[in-house]
């Protein structure tokens, strides 16, 4: 038997928004299905260069009335980065909130648009703690 990472799926109810966050995450899209028949979008999206690591973003086009409040039932998705100081300041400077900022130099969460949690991590050895992170207290669930 074999078995082979695909995607992630989460629902999101504003797709255009959703796109955006994970941009700013450097994501970008590989791939769309829009389905006339189901009512839905199917937006995949990944990191330059790793297209086998998508993360699907599903838009029903009526809405979706059973989307948790939440999301913490899903966990979170996670992704390695070159400076994890830059990457929270770049996030910030474009209105995301850092709810777990890098104090330590090496971790962080933020939430997408539709409360789904990304965990970011330093890629190699944590960096040096710096300010503002090394201070600053989480902010709300993540």
């Amino acid at each position: 038997m074999t078995i082979r990472y695909l995607h992630t799926m989460v629902r999101v109810k504003d797709l255009d928004a959703t796109i955006a966050f994970f941009r700013l995450l450097g994501l970008e899209e590989t791939r769309r299905h829009d389905s006339e028949a189901g009512r839905y979008t199917l937006v995949f999206m990944a990191p330059p260069g790793q297209p086998e690591c998508p993360v699907e973003l599903t838009f029903n086009w009526d809405g979706d009335e059973g989307l948790p409040s939440d999301s913490r039932h899903f966990g979170h998705l996670a992704y390695a980065v070159s400076d994890i100081h830059a990457t929270c300041a770049h996030l910030q400077a474009n209105g995301v909130t850092i709810n777990r900022p890098p104090r330590d130099g090496r971790m962080a969460f933020v939430r997408s648009p539709d409360n789904v949690s990304v965990e970011l991590l330093q890629d190699g050895p944590a960096l040096e703690p710096v300010e503002p992170w090394k201070s600053m207290p989480s902010t709300g669930h993540w």
